[in-house]
């Protein structure tokens, strides 16, 4: 997977009962966050920020149709070829696509994948490297398909966009490790701002038919940094962690992220 970084489409409303997060929403009413052992998700979880929201795309067929066309745009300008991602519902278990938009428009994606036997796309590559991190018992998952308008982003957005991937993949999902597959050239930024390190030498992606470098997180050394730093943003800072929402935010969004409780009809 190939990042197009921040330096470098209309949907519908969320149906039934969504579960909408404001950035600035009071905390009072929250009052247990998600069981870490539930890997169910609200399907409609939405969070709203500062001009823009971010919500899940797997099974909103207008949704998936601009997170393609941003794909296809952003890679191609960079000289990449694009490559599908998850499609429907079925798809939400093991892989999850998250979509920013600025009202009608996606300019932002990114897709979780959670590896449940199957195996991940960087696999392909790096099975070696992947495999020696689940031999000592590691839960790993990816990020792929990765594409923003520099247009429309910004650190703010990436960080967020960030955070709620950590949670789905850490809290919900158990994830010990995190792995991406971006050209050398991005390597820098993603150490940079998120402290990835290189877990793998370069290799040709047959995927978008370019050069790619593995990259591996620790996410007990990412916990650590968002408990550290959270909340101490400055302009001159280019840490994510410092834009990350603080423990009263993190349980909101777990809690927004859980599925609605089913009802049970009474009986006579």
């Amino acid at each position: 997977m190939h990042a197009v970084e921040a330096s470098s489409p209309p949907f519908s409303e969320p149906r039934g009962q969504a579960t909408t997060l404001r950035s600035d929403q009071s905390l009072a009413c929250i009052t247990k966050p998600l069981p870490v052992a539930s890997a169910a998700i609200n399907p409609d979880f939405t969070f709203v920020g500062n001009g823009y929201h971010i919500r899940f795309a797997n099974d909103a067929s207008c949704l998936q149709t601009q997170v393609s066309r941003l794909i296809q745009r952003m890679y191609g300008s960079k000289g990449l070829q694009a490559y599908g991602g998850p499609t429907g519902p079925t798809a939400v278990t093991d892989q999850m696509t998250l979509a920013a938009c600025a009202g009608d428009k996606v300019f932002g994606t990114l897709t979780l994948g959670i590896d449940s036997g199957g195996g991940l796309l960087a696999d392909t590559l790096y099975r070696r490297e992947i495999d020696a991190v689940r031999a000592r018992g590691g839960r790993v998952a990816e990020v792929t398909r990765l594409a923003m308008d520099p247009e429309l982003n910004s650190q703010d957005v990436m960080a967020s966009i960030f955070q709620i991937t950590f949670l789905l993949a850490r809290d919900i999902h158990r994830v010990s490790d995190l792995f991406v597959e971006v050209h050398p050239r991005h390597a820098a930024f993603y150490e940079r701002t998120m402290g990835y390190r290189v877990a793998g030498p370069v290799r040709c992606c047959p995927r978008v038919n370019a050069p790619a470098v593995l990259l591996h997180l620790c996410l007990h050394y990412a916990e650590s940094q968002i408990q550290r730093f959270a909340g101490r943003a400055t302009s001159s800072c280019r840490s994510f962690y410092t834009r990350c929402f603080g423990p009263a935010e993190k349980t909101s969004l777990l809690n927004a992220l859980a599925p609605p409780p089913v009802s049970t009809a009474s009986t006579a």
